[in-house]
């Protein structure tokens, strides 16, 4: 019974050491043609690592000016 305890503490620690967040912004660019390019992904931190890294499926997204408006 001890060492199940122990082996149930041992894995709880284990499963306890990533955590992510976001999504957050990780990049915004200009096409040239008026539109924003905004990418988007997951920020995974690794507590025993002391490690922070992107997530593995970023999401960009296109914000369209629009044509007639002048640009300044």
């Amino acid at each position: 019974m001890r060492l199940f305890l122990i082996l149930l503490i041992l894995c709880l620690i284990g499963l306890a050491g990533c955590s992510s967040a976001g999504p957050f912004v990780t990049d915004i660019g200009y096409d040239g043609e008026g539109n924003l390019v905004i990418t988007k992904n997951m920020i995974v931190f690794n507590n025993f690592m002391a490690h922070i890294s992107n997530g593995e499926n970023p999401q960009t997204i296109v914000i369209k000016s629009p044509k007639d408006r002048p640009i300044k």
